[in-house]
């Protein structure tokens, strides 16, 4: 399968540990190889193989914050 990138932005992050919180759990989805959260644009940059909006969007909800639409 092909690597693939994603951006999503994600709402309510507003310190370090959010920021942790979100990488963490998005980072924990099979086929996800990186996650980086920008805490001042709240852009969540996914790359991985196969990597399902809605798989990132329940992870993002396990972390306490949703992904605006």
């Amino acid at each position: 399968m092909a690597t693939i990138t994603k951006n999503y932005t994600v709402e309510g992050m507003t310190c370090g540990h959010c920021k942790a919180s979100v990488e963490e759990e998005i980072g924990e989805i099979a086929g996800v190889s990186s996650v980086d959260a920008e805490l001042s644009t709240g852009i969540v940059t996914v790359t991985g193989e196969d990597v399902d909006d809605s798989s990132v969007a329940d992870a993002v909800a396990d972390a306490g914050y949703s992904i605006r639409s």
